[in-house]
């Protein structure tokens, strides 16, 4: 999940079609600083026709004046600058590699900035050559590879070989150790969880859990219902529930034949959308500064409006928009009538067949994202399998992360402030490496202790090192996956992917057509960016005003148009979850391959027909339908019985 700064858009923006203003969201920004005299980080892609920016900082000479031109000598911005402050110019364009390099003069010095320019449609060619490599030949390393390869070849000026040394020291390495997105806490947030789980599994405690709720859970529909409730109930973070849920449940699903692509499908289809429902969770704090963002902008350009829009507060209108936000809740009541009514259909009703009756929880010659198959990641032999040995680290985990979760929002906000307000406060990326810690701490311990008649000595030392060892390297492939889809993720930012994609969003469109529209291209930027909180950060500042612009006073809140308003904002997150989802290159999708132990294509392959059903009834009952005046509860209930009457006609029950 990525976070981009969003910038502040200027009032005249408004009257721009909303593909410009979207292409200039968060597009190349070039500091100069004038104590140096250079230009550093310039922009190694342009996209002809795109528009971009420039931001010039002052320096300590005083005010400045600057002239922005083409090596042909068209004038693209003039302006000044004052000492310590900065000016931006935006709305840049060019189309023709004539006019570089660009030339940036500051008083009497010129600096000259190249770039690689090339056409829009060229920025969609990366994750394309990855998702159809991956989906075709079902593996996703070499095909995340040629995907940031072929990024790097651009940003390189189309030189093979410098685009192939700037693949590893521009985008794998950065990307490892971006702190700022969380990269780097999440490798140590799944070492130290696959660490836990190497060691519950050797000490007992995973065939523990397994022997404890198979009274409970003694058939694939209970099976898959305890999964399910289990997602929901770890509501707080969505790589907390994918990484816990998915190496809990993975060894009960195993005994029950419940297919490892239906067990990736569950744990997926239940981390994010509740996550961004549940008002207490590490999304919610995100989505409402980014609400706050798109309502400031939008009483900017519309003064005569701005105190109607800016007299709800964010969290208000979050709220509201929860009723419209069809595709998680509908994805949610899916996962919920696939495991009752232990019905499914296409190529996730096959691999439930071949689960069920011919033993094989993954495919035959499929790459498991986990590799769970090394001795050290078995029981050891003799010990005594109890259920708490495995319970409390994970019991350890949830709670660290929760009270963390308090402690470090709670240093953030005011005296008094509610939970909401300190939860999104907080630091989740820290407070998952306490919890993944404390947890492995705590399974280690539990192994050591011999105090009978509770707790017997399993492990020693060397034996907990090496279980915690086995269960680091059974993370390996997902982190390498990871590594390259974070690359990739880099490259499309570099090349303006999402800004291109943005263009494909028009203005001159019906109102009510709007928020399906939103929808869409959130789902497409997501799924060729493989993030939904890039996409969310992009669109959602974005979406606001240009719906305001274009329904008026109708659309404040408390207008007879405010549906179209609120339908708008949260079909940037529906839309956004909706292309990780189906999204190979996905981080939450990685995850959900990972602690699955599943082959990550297999589960994108089998996932993408339920996302698309679902996405389809949410679009068609929920994005149209109440923009043309349909209640929300309404399209919700309604959307509901077309599913269910999809599984019940369409789909097949295929396990006992």
């Amino acid at each position: 999940m990525i976070a981009p700064v969003i910038p502040r858009l200027n009032r005249n923006l408004l009257s721009m079609r909303f593909f410009r203003l979207a292409a200039l969201a968060s597009l190349v920004s070039l500091p100069l600083s004038l104590e140096a005299q250079e230009v550093s980080e310039p922009p190694s892609v342009i996209l002809s026709g795109v528009p971009f920016q420039v931001t010039v900082l002052g320096g300590t000479g005083g005010a400045s004046p600057y002239e922005i031109r083409t090596a042909t000598g068209r004038i693209l911005a003039l302006g000044a600058v004052d000492a310590h402050g900065s000016a931006t110019a935006i709305g840049l364009e060019i189309t023709s590699r004539d006019e570089l390099p660009l030339e940036i003069v500051i008083g009497d010095t010129t600096h000259e900035v190249d770039a690689t320019l090339t056409p829009p449609w060229f920025s969609l060619l990366p994750p394309i050559l990855a998702i159809v490599l991956a989906l075709i030949f079902r593996e996703v390393i070499t095909a995340l590879f040629a995907g940031v390869w072929l990024g790097a070849l651009a940003v390189a000026g189309f030189n093979p070989v410098e685009g192939t040394w700037r693949l590893i020291d521009q985008f794998v390495v950065p990307g490892l150790a971006n702190t700022d997105d969380g990269h780097t806490q999440v490798v140590v947030f799944t070492l130290l969880l696959g660490a836990m789980v190497g060691i519950i599994a050797r000490n007992g405690g995973t065939m523990g859990i397994v022997k404890a709720v198979t009274p409970f859970a003694h058939n694939a529909r209970r099976g898959k219902l305890a999964t399910a409730f289990a997602g929901l109930g770890i509501f707080f973070d969505d790589y907390a529930n994918t990484l816990i849920v998915g190496n809990t449940m993975r060894p009960i699903t195993d005994r029950l034949k419940i297919s490892r692509e239906k067990l990736a499908y569950l744990v997926d289809s239940t981390a994010a959308p509740v996550a961004a429902l549940v008002p207490i969770s590490t999304w919610v704090g995100y989505e409402i500064s980014l609400i706050a963002d798109g309502l400031r902008i939008a009483a900017e350009q519309n003064p005569a409006g701005a105190e109607a829009l800016l007299a709800q507060s964010p969290f208000s209108i979050f709220i509201q928009t929860i009723p419209f936000l069809f595709y998680p809740l509908l994805a949610i009541v899916f996962v919920l009538l696939t495991s009752a009514m232990n019905r499914d259909f296409g190529p996730m009703a096959a691999a439930e067949r071949r689960a069920a009756r011919e033993g094989h929880l993954y495919r035959p010659g499929a790459t498991l994202a986990a590799d769970t198959s090394s001795h050290l990641m078995e029981a050891k032999e003799g010990v005594r399998q109890v259920w708490w040995n495995a319970g409390i680290p994970v019991a350890t985990v949830i709670l660290v992360v929760v009270v963390g979760l308090y402690t470090s929002g709670s240093a953030g906000t005011a005296p008094g402030a509610s939970l909401m307000d300190i939860f999104g406060a907080a630091d989740p990326f820290a407070t998952l490496l306490w919890g993944s810690l404390a947890g492995c701490l705590v399974a280690m311990l539990l192994s050591l202790l011999d105090l009978p008649p509770v707790l017997q000595k399993t492990l020693t030392i060397q034996e907990c090192i090496d279980a915690a060892l086995a269960g680091m390297k059974s993370m390996m492939i997902a982190l390498i996956i990871l590594a390259l889809a974070w690359s990739l993720g880099a490259v499309t930012e570099e090349i303006g992917t999402a800004q291109y994609l943005s263009q494909l969003l028009s203005d001159r469109v019906a109102l009510q057509l709007i928020p399906v529209i939103v929808f869409v291209t959130s789902a497409a930027m997501a799924f060729a960016t493989g993030t939904s909180w890039g996409t969310m950060a992009i669109m959602l500042p974005l979406v606001i005003p240009l719906t305001v612009a274009l329904g008026g006073a109708a659309t404040y809140p408390g207008g007879e148009q405010v549906g179209i308003l609120l339908g708008a904002t949260a079909s940037v997150l529906a839309g956004a979850i909706f292309g990780d989802h189906c999204s190979p290159i996905s981080d939450t999708t990685i995850l959900s391959s990972t602690a699955s132990a599943c082959d990550h294509m297999d589960h994108v392959r089998t996932q993408l027909p339920y996302a698309l059903l679902v996405a389809g009834v949410g679009m068609v009952l929920g994005n149209i339908g109440t923009a043309y005046g349909l209640p929300a509860w309404l399209a919700l209930g309604g959307g509901a019985v077309v599913l269910f009457l999809v599984l019940r006609f369409r789909g097949e029950a295929v396990s006992p």
